[in-house]
Formats: structure tokens, C-alpha cells, sequence
């Protein structure tokens, strides 16, 4: 038997009928080509939440599950967490690459929880849910995310500021002209009396 639940969805288009049921079979699929890594996490990500869900006490329907119930969610994650964030009283705190250990508590990484997000938005609305009630888009996780950002930014010394992309510059062959002024001198260069090409 399968231990991660399967989504189903009744005939009815409302996605408040959207339900979870552990059953052995998976869909078929018409095409022959293998999912790609992001649909394969996407696919494992949202069976977790499920199961999540099914697990809860009390246990709670897709349809009942809010932006409240995703939070939950984010922080029954972080004991699996694998990224030191330094609390304000610890001597390493603001320090990226600490040199030795300390007992501050092992969390979720901000760039993990913000992708995991992503995908279950995603898998949400190919489930049948419909954009204005995703409880991943919900503002309360939203901001749940920008807060996670900010403090581990400040406890790991780590700046996640946006790159900006840099421009591609277009260049032409005057450009290169321009670049290498002498070049033109080398073109009625002569050869040595004996030497070939």
C-alpha cells in the first residue's frame, strides 16, 4: 500500500470537494516521457502535505485547510532542518561560517521553505484548487517567509539580496576596432624572406 495518500477530486468543479484518500493507485499517464526533478519534488512534496494533513489531529480535508495549517506545516518542518541559525545571545551570531560548534538550533533554510512554497502552489492548482483560495499564497505565509529571510539573515551573516542580471552588452565590429586600435597595422605585415604560413 502506498504511505503517501492520493488526491482526488469529484466530478463537482468546486475545489471544496477536493479530498484525501489513501488509495494504492496512481493516475495514468498518456505520455511515455519521465517527469522531469522539479515534478518529481513537486509530486513528493505535496504527497508530505497530505500525509501532514491525514495526520492531523484532527485530521483535516484540503478543502478545510487554510494559510494558518500551511504555517503549522512550515514549522513541523523545521525539526527536520539542517541549517544552524544563531540565536541573538550566541558569541557566533551575524557570523556565516562559525569555528566551532555551538547549541544553537538546526531550522529550515529560508531558500528551501521559499521553493517548497513554489511547488505546492503549484501543485495545488493542478489538484483542482483555485488561485484565490491557494492557502500557500495566503499574505499570513507570505509574510511567514519574508521573516524567516530576514532572521536568518541576520543570525547567519548571509545577505539574500536579489543579483541583479547584468545587461548583455552588444558589441560590433567597430566595437572590436575600437578595442584594438593597432590592428589594421598587422594586415600588410610581410613575412621574412623563407618563411611560409
Amino acid at each position: 500500500m502506498d504511505p503517501f495518500p492520493e488526491i482526488e477530486t469529484n466530478d463537482n468543479k468546486n475545489p471544496n470537494f477536493l479530498s484525501v484518500s489513501s488509495s494504492s493507485s496512481s493516475p495514468t499517464t498518456t505520455t511515455t516521457t519521465t517527469p522531469s526533478r522539479y515534478e518529481n519534488q513537486k509530486r513528493r512534496d505535496w504527497n508530505t502535505f497530505c500525509q501532514y494533513l491525514k495526520n492531523h489531529r484532527p485530521p483535516l480535508t484540503l478543502s478545510r485547510c487554510s494559510g494558518a495549517n500551511v504555517l503549522e506545516f512550515l514549522r513541523y518542518l523545521d525539526q527536520f532542518g539542517k541549517t544552524k541559525v544563531h540565536t541573538p545571545v550566541c558569541p557566533f551570531y551575524g557570523h556565516p561560517n562559525p569555528p566551532c560548534p555551538c547549541p544553537c538550533p538546526l531550522r529550515q533554510a529560508w531558500g528551501s521553505l521559499d521553493a517548497l512554497i513554489g511547488r505546492l502552489r503549484a501543485a495545488y492548482e493542478e489538484t483542482g484548487g483555485q488561485p484565490e483560495t491557494n492557502p500557500f499564497g495566503a499574505r499570513a505565509v507570505r509574510l511567514y517567509l519574508r521573516e524567516v529571510r530576514d532572521v536568518q539573515s541576520k543570525a547567519r551573516g548571509i545577505s539574500y539580496e536579489k543579483k541583479k542580471r547584468k545587461k548583455p552588452i552588444a558589441t560590433t565590429q567597430n566595437d572590436h576596432l575600437q578595442q584594438f586600435p593597432n590592428i589594421s597595422s598587422f594586415q600588410g605585415f610581410n613575412l621574412p624572406p623563407g618563411d611560409t604560413i
